[in-house]
């Protein structure tokens, strides 16, 4: 499923990884009062005043298991997300789930009082949303578990739980309101994302793939002495040509999926290449 190491870290998740964790340090070394958790935090009451606890109340956490829990989860489940989506587009993500935890809260303050809040949670959860949305049977190994847990269960098991908590109004100190915002909004992206694509594919007829890279076409022979000469010259590297072929129906398939942005550099090389043979053959 993943192309680097097991347990590497794509950019952005170390970058949060470390953010988090440089933050929490802060807290317990530099600032060590209770003020510093409170000025980050999103205060649904306060949002209006305190309009920055919409991003930062992100980085703040009130212990260390509380960090622990989430960058682990963010550990696991984000390089593959990132690596799937993209630098830019996993950033963009983990921001709109961290700010779907403020804003549902927010929203649902306006019927019943919310508790400020901390933590990278609605973020987190929400990649892991978008995991068990893309492998949802991978296994994940669960402590003290002794068999895996596909992951589509692992994640349906904390939205229901978070769910009953926050609906039996749990006073456990833990912000479900934000980690189910964080879901929801994530589901939201995910499935608008996902109606986006459906109609980029529907909408790439063969006509506009030509534009791209026109298909391939079988040439007569020209003249009965090209044909002498190729029969001379022995049969053509047919595997090579059907592997080449291949490879072009892959990155095709790739374009219908996720569109041309989302090709590597090799696989736009092999594009152009072949554009190339046919503007050859045409001439």
């Amino acid at each position: 499923m993943r192309s680097q190491a097991s347990f590497s870290l794509t950019p952005w998740v170390r970058g949060l990884i470390i953010a988090n964790t440089v933050v929490w340090i802060l807290t317990i070394t530099v600032f060590t009062g209770p003020w510093f958790n409170e000025f980050f935090s999103f205060s649904p009451a306060d949002a209006g005043r305190h309009w920055w606890g919409f991003v930062s109340y992100m980085f703040v956490h009130v212990g260390f298991l509380h960090l622990a829990f989430n960058m682990l989860m963010l550990f696991i489940f984000g390089p593959p997300v990132e690596e799937r989506m993209g630098g830019a587009a996993f950033a963009l993500y983990y921001l709109i789930c961290g700010l779907g935890g403020a804003a549902f809260s927010f929203a649902l303050s306006l019927f019943t009082p919310v508790a400020p809040f901390v933590g990278a949670s609605a973020a987190v959860f929400g990649v892991s949303l978008a995991y068990a949305m893309t492998w949802p049977d991978a296994p994940i190994y669960v402590f003290p578990l002794p068999l895996p847990i596909k992951a589509k269960w692992l994640v349906v098991f904390l939205a229901t739980i978070n769910l009953v908590l926050a609906i039996a109004d749990a006073q456990d100190g833990v912000a479900h309101l934000a980690h189910l915002g964080g879901f929801l909004f994530g589901f939201i992206y995910l499935k608008s994302e996902e109606a986006v694509m459906r109609r980029a594919r529907a909408a790439l007829t063969t006509h506009q793939i030509a534009h791209v890279v026109p298909q391939r076409r079988v040439r007569e022979p020209r003249a009965a002495a090209s044909a002498a000469a190729a029969a001379a010259a022995g049969p053509p590297p047919e595997d090579e040509e059907q592997s080449k072929q291949d490879d072009l129906d892959r990155v095709l398939d790739k374009i219908s999926r996720s569109g041309l942005e989302s090709l590597t550099h090799e696989e736009r090389k092999l594009l152009d290449e072949v554009s190339r043979e046919l503007r050859d053959d045409e001439e």
